[in-house]
């Protein structure tokens, strides 16, 4: 008769007694197919953490291969949407009875968007780091969607000094009774009629948005058109020359300090109603500083999000 195999975690109590907040996996690479709104399902390739608590003082461990056996199963007969995750959250806690009350899981994958160029209408894609969460703590449940989404930010205190240099060159170049304006329109078109330039560098939007079941298929598109719109300035894909010209015009007319672009992200999140609560952090990462440049701001609703 074959030997039966030891199960440790059943059948031995805990060296050091006590609970704990939570025990699993974390970076189980596979691929899942997920739901977007707008958009044919597809399949992505993810990095999940998954965790239940262990409320049993006295057990060993808990079974980590029921919970990846439950995320095989997702990944090859399911999609994932709302439902299917928050079925995901009680399949945790319900394959650990007596051991576990709670659950969360972490999915991280980049979601790739065809998106038009400013001008020309060429077309490229660009990759948005996404991360779904899901708890369910004591029967409480939370599904959160969180992107980054990157984009051009300018300097408004740069770009007066730089305006102030190009008036003083300008004034040092011309008399101003007379003033010949074929001269002045070439000036202006070289090195030494543009002196100075503002500085500017690429930011990042993170967004965290808390969702409901009227959100079956997660708005990854609608949130991203939120956030691009909002800032005007996203960085582009496929660009020629033309685009290229637009994109440095729309900077110039959308001077940002971290404060103008977290603003903009609140006011425009405030007009969305599928969201009930919303996190926004954006983080200039400075050309002139050694440093960044950090503003954070919540929807600001009674038991919500904390911008700690």
């Amino acid at each position: 008769m074959p030997t039966s195999m030891p199960d440790i975690a059943n059948h031995t109590k805990a060296q050091t007694e006590g609970r704990l907040d939570w025990v699993g996996m974390g970076d189980i690479e596979m691929p899942i197919m997920i739901a977007s709104q707008d958009q044919s399902q597809r399949m992505v390739s993810a990095y999940i953490d998954a965790y239940v608590n262990l409320k049993d003082p006295h057990a060993k461990g808990i079974h980590m291969s029921r919970l990846y056996l439950l995320l095989d199963e997702l990944s090859t007969e399911n999609t994932l949407n709302y439902q299917s995750l928050v079925s995901l959250l009680d399949g945790f806690v319900s394959s650990h009875q007596d051991l576990s009350d709670s659950a969360k899981v972490n999915i991280n994958f980049d979601y790739h968007l065809r998106r038009k160029s400013l001008i020309s209408g060429k077309q490229g894609w660009k990759a948005y780091p996404i991360t779904l969460s899901g708890s369910l703590v004591e029967g409480k449940l939370s599904i959160e969607l969180s992107i980054d989404v990157r984009y051009s930010s300018t300097c408004p205190c740069s770009a007066a000094l730089a305006r102030q240099l190009i008036q003083k060159a300008f004034t040092e170049q011309f008399d101003q009774d007379s003033i010949d304006f074929d001269k002045v329109h070439q000036w202006l078109g070289t090195t030494e009629g543009i002196v100075a330039t503002p500085h500017s560098q690429r930011s990042i939007a993170t967004v965290k948005v808390k969702l409901n079941a009227a959100c079956n298929e997660f708005p990854i598109v609608s949130l991203v058109d939120t956030i691009e719109q909002a800032l005007q300035t996203p960085v582009q894909a496929a660009v020629k020359r033309a685009d290229e010209q637009e994109f440095a015009r729309l900077n110039g007319q959308n001077l940002m300090f971290c404060e103008d672009a977290a603003r903009r992200l609140k006011h425009a999140l405030n007009q969305n109603n599928l969201f009930d609560d919303f996190w926004l952090k954006v983080n200039h990462l400075e050309s002139l500083h050694a440093h960044n440049a950090v503003s954070m701001a919540t929807k600001g609703i009674e038991n919500g999000y904390s911008s700690n």
